[in-house]
């Protein structure tokens, strides 16, 4: 899970996952999109295809380019961790309320 939080810390990461979730798209398409190098680009989409967050196919249709698509189900083990922390941050946050709630006001 700790590629994937690598993958997203990066906001250049994010825009293009955002990107590939609303449409999958070719590497040249999503290099256009971006005020870097293409190399730079490809090396942000390499962490992302790297932590599962991308999979990339060749284009049937032009063999050149590479397809690429989110893969939105690996970020389920990150909701579901984040679930657990969110119960645990809620149960605590109950306790020092209650907590508050005895004591004598002064």
């Amino acid at each position: 899970m700790s590629d994937i939080f690598k993958a997203l810390a990066d906001p250049t990461r994010r825009d293009i996952l955002t990107m590939l979730a609303k449409e999958p798209t070719t590497v040249n398409s999503i290099a256009d999109q971006f005020q870097m190098s293409r190399p730079a680009v490809s090396r942000h989409i390499k962490i992302l295809h790297d932590s599962q967050l991308v999979s990339m196919e060749q284009n049937p249709l032009d063999g050149r380019y590479l397809n690429c698509y989110a893969q939105l189900e690996v970020l389920k083990e990150v909701e579901d961790y984040m679930k657990c922390l969110e119960s645990l941050w809620k149960e605590r946050l109950d306790r020092l309320g209650k907590y508050l709630d005895s004591q004598p006001e002064g």
